[in-house]
């Protein structure tokens, strides 16, 4: 069911991107600073060695000009024509404060957001680099950036301060920030099991759907955490998938053309998993208050506070709805997180090594994931249900 493709590259990948368009380049990047550009058959189109040698740790293929390639090595980030891999095109010297880790391009192609180990982000201008933001809150490194589609000038960040922010490009202070550590803390409140360990919610690759308004944050926890952007970019609502029994590195939005909203996700445990959100609370709001959502035990409610009569009929009735109002909130709270990850993913494939990056792409008409870990070879997965 998977294919290799190999002899790429000699040192393990960490990074893989594709173009737009259904015959699409795709190119990977690797430690000392080697990049290589793939046909969709995974024939080897051309080679590269980066000046500096410094690690390829992000690829991103221009929305607007499929003949750009951003590659960033060290603190740099240099142009190529993937098509002609004989050197850089254009060289952004500094383009980080220090070492970056993640690139992301609006849907326009005229700006580059640049995430480094300093914590900030820094937004380019299209052609020529010229930095025009520098969005500075992250007290950590800053691993990973998303524009949202069809808003150029909204940016997500997420960082391994367990901060997740939504910028508007206009100001250099955030629109929000959640804060990803809090949440878990008051979900673990209420589901920890004895013994049970959580590593801290690390942020480490933030995505968003095709919609724009809902967002994906794979953390160290394990958990996807979700987010809904509403009118005026404000966050409406969040919750999480338990995706991965260790850390989760990787999540990526999917777009199948059935629904913006399935997400493939890829771990610490060697897992990669695809997910369709389309029903989870923080997506479908609505689908939070059906009753299938809420499960009691009988007799739950044997236990009834004793309350002075005003009314002797209607008061202990009264009493009882109100209870079970109660409790059906605090359920449902807990359904956010608990109920949706018994459902589990659509498809879950055991790749067996820590997943460095994951590339959802078609490839001759079929939807697949191309994943990168720390083999000098990349793995093919159709994502065959669909």
């Amino acid at each position: 069911m998977a294919r290799q493709w190999s002899e790429g590259h000699s040192t393990p990948i960490l990074c893989v991107g594709a173009s737009p368009g259904p015959e699409g380049l795709l190119a990977s990047g690797s430690e000392g600073g080697e990049v290589t550009v793939w046909s969709q058959e995974g024939t080897i189109l051309g080679r590269l060695t980066l000046p500096g040698e410094e690690d390829s740790t992000s690829v991103v293929f221009s929305p607007a000009a499929p003949g750009q390639l951003y590659v960033s090595h060290g603190d740099a980030v240099s142009v190529l024509d993937p098509r002609n891999l004989r050197g850089p095109v254009e060289e952004f010297q500094g383009a980080g404060e220090e070492e970056i880790n993640a690139l992301a391009l609006n849907d326009t192609g005229s700006a580059l957001a640049v995430a480094d180990d300093s914590g900030a982000v820094r937004v380019l201008e299209l052609p020529g680099g010229k930095v025009s933001r520098t969005l500075r809150r992250h007290t950590n490194i800053c691993s990973s950036v998303a524009f949202r589609p069809h808003r150029p000038n909204n940016l997500l960040s997420a960082g391994l301060d367990m901060q997740v922010m939504l910028w508007g490009l206009q100001k250099t202070r955030p629109l929000w920030t959640l804060n990803l550590q809090d949440i878990a803390e008051d979900e673990d409140d209420h589901q920890q099991r004895p013994g049970q360990l959580f590593n801290p919610p690390l942020a480490h690759c933030v995505s968003v759907a095709s919609c724009g308004n809902i967002v994906g944050c794979a953390a160290e926890d394990g958990r996807v955490h979700l987010m809904r952007i509403g009118s005026g970019s404000k966050l409406e609502q969040q919750g999480a998938v338990k995706a991965h029994s260790q850390g989760a590195s990787q999540a990526h939005f999917v777009h199948f053309p059935s629904h913006p909203y399935w997400l493939v996700t890829g771990g610490n445990d060697g897992l990669v998993a695809l997910w369709d959100l389309s029903k989870h609370p923080v997506v479908a709001p609505e689908e939070k208050a059906k009753p299938r959502v809420v499960q009691r035990r009988k007799g739950k409610n044997k236990t009834k506070r004793k309350e002075p009569s005003q009314d002797k009929a209607e008061t202990p009735l009264k009493a009882e709805a109100e209870k079970e109002e109660a409790e059906v909130e605090v359920e449902e709270e807990a359904a956010e997180d608990v109920t949706y990850g018994k459902s589990g993913p659509k498809l879950s494939i055991s790749h067996g090594d820590k997943v460095n990056w994951l590339c959802p792409v078609v490839l001759k008409g079929e939807h697949c994931v191309v994943v990168a870990d720390q083999s000098c070879s990349l793995t093919v997965y159709p994502l065959s249900p669909l």
